[in-house]
């Protein structure tokens, strides 16, 4: 059987369980309590999330179901690396699941708290503040050495500084509103991305 049909058989697994796992959880948090319209967040941020999300998506579906459309972004990786991509993206799998576990009903698909928001601390959220984010990450660049494709790779980078100076600011101001002192102290102990080690 071809290597490359078996990668993109995994990839598209790989996908479809961890959005299965994230829109299980996401539809149990909007039944159980507040829901935040994205629209609230502004034009900008869903210019941005669209202008973001959509080239990625579609980036990913011409992997999996028409891999010719991305041959000027192919490259040629040993197969090792490719089967530690896959071995990463084994890994982030529980790991994404225990996240949504921990945050259960506060997770929101906008930057804005809810009003009826938790300060989670416990769990992954113990060492990091922003689990998901750096899970979502770390897939991402599983799935780019999977694909032996740079372009998904380059997503992985522009995603890292797009979180950092954009998206975790905004969220962490609103949850320092919310949390105040709470939320600072909390900060102070863990990394945003990475668990501080000093």
């Amino acid at each position: 059987m071809d290597t490359d049909f078996i990668f993109r058989v995994v990839f598209l697994t790989i996908l479809v369980l961890t959005f299965s796992v994230s829109a299980a959880f996401r539809k149990r948090a909007r039944e159980k309590g507040d829901v935040i319209a994205r629209s609230e967040e502004g034009i900008l941020v869903l210019v941005l999330r669209l202008g973001f999300a959509l080239p990625l998506l579609i980036t990913l579906l011409l992997y999996i179901f028409y891999p010719p459309a991305l041959g000027w972004s192919t490259i040629q990786l040993p197969l090792r690396l490719r089967y530690i991509g896959v071995s990463i993206a084994g890994l982030c799998f529980p790991l994404i699941y225990w996240i949504f576990r921990n945050i259960g009903r506060n997770i929101s698909e906008t930057v804005l708290t809810k009003s009826d928001h938790e300060l989670v601390t416990s769990g992954p959220y113990k060492w990091v503040r922003h689990p998901l984010y750096a899970s979502a990450l770390l897939l991402l660049f599983s799935l780019s050495l999977i694909a032996a494709n740079w372009f998904i790779f380059l997503y992985c980078v522009v995603g890292l500084v797009v979180f950092r100076i954009v998206v975790i600011p905004a969220e962490e101001q609103q949850l320092i509103t919310a949390f105040g002192e709470d939320y600072k102290r909390y900060q102070r102990h863990t990394g945003a991305l990475t668990p501080k080690i000093f």
